[in-house]
């Protein structure tokens, strides 16, 4: 077998009048996250570990926020794309291990539906997905709520 691991990173500041989407729930909370998508940044770094583990660029490069095809597009349907890229290049997804850093909200409520979603979405079982969820005790960006934050490592594989 021939393992390869990824790793990735996003981050999108808040903005008003947007919904906060992680791991495709909409979370109550007074305000989103801006981007040209629906600025899911936790399923953003996962895509981008993917990629990255097969050496197939980054979700800028598949995904142009310049391409207005994918303006609020759904980043779940964007990570099956990246999933059915990988098949097609020979590669099953093992596992992904993901943490959203975000001083508020409490995202402890939402995390089983974002791994039943991630998982869907990557076709894989949802015990190959790991969501965690930290704070970073009000320092930096996150901590002052200015934004979130996600990384996000992937093993992936092909038979040899």
């Amino acid at each position: 077998m021939n393992f390869r691991v990824g790793h990735g990173y996003d981050v999108h500041r808040y903005a008003a009048g947007r919904k906060l989407i992680l791991g495709g729930v909409d979370i109550p909370f007074g305000k989103g996250l801006m981007g040209h998508s629906d600025a899911d940044v936790v399923v953003h770094a996962i895509m981008d570990s993917l990629l990255g583990a097969a050496a197939m660029g980054d979700i800028g490069q598949h995904f142009p926020d310049t391409d207005e095809k994918y303006k609020g597009a759904d980043s779940l349907k964007l990570l099956g794309i990246v999933a059915e890229l990988l098949r097609k290049n020979g590669y099953e997804i093992s596992n992904v291990d993901a943490t959203i850093v975000a001083q508020a909200p409490k995202l402890r409520p939402y995390i089983n539906q974002m791994r039943i979603n991630i998982a869907k979405a990557m076709g894989t079982d949802t015990s190959a997905v790991s969501i965690k969820a930290t704070t970073e005790e009000r320092l930096g960006f996150t901590g002052h709520l200015e934004g979130v934050a996600a990384h996000s490592v992937s093993l992936i594989y092909k038979a040899i």
